[in-house]
């Protein structure tokens, strides 16, 4: 009974963190955006103030729904697994240019 307690404790443990690794905005960007993001022409490039003002002026909300959504030629997410991951790696754009 013990052993069984502390397995269903250690996978619950590797399951948080694996959950928090997942919505690491600059885990996210480094994996799934900044294959584009540095070399796209369309896409803004992390920092640039300048690309990202535009953008900025819609508010981070909008901002992310249409990354979660998709832009051509941007897939839905950007390429990230998941709607956080999606989330957390625009974040982390977003503070990149404030």
């Amino acid at each position: 009974m013990r052993s069984t307690v502390i397995g269903f404790a250690t996978v619950a443990l590797l399951c948080g963190a694996e959950q928090v690794l997942a919505a690491d905005g600059k885990a996210v960007y480094e994996k799934s955006c900044a294959g584009c993001h540095k070399v796209v022409a369309t896409a803004p490039k992390l920092g640039d103030k300048a690309a990202w003002a535009p953008l900025l002026k819609k508010g981070s909300d909008a901002l992310i729904a249409s990354v979660i959504k998709g832009k051509p030629p941007m897939p839905p997410r950007g390429g990230a697994a998941s709607d956080a991951d999606a989330k957390a790696a625009t974040e982390y754009m977003i503070e990149a240019v404030k």
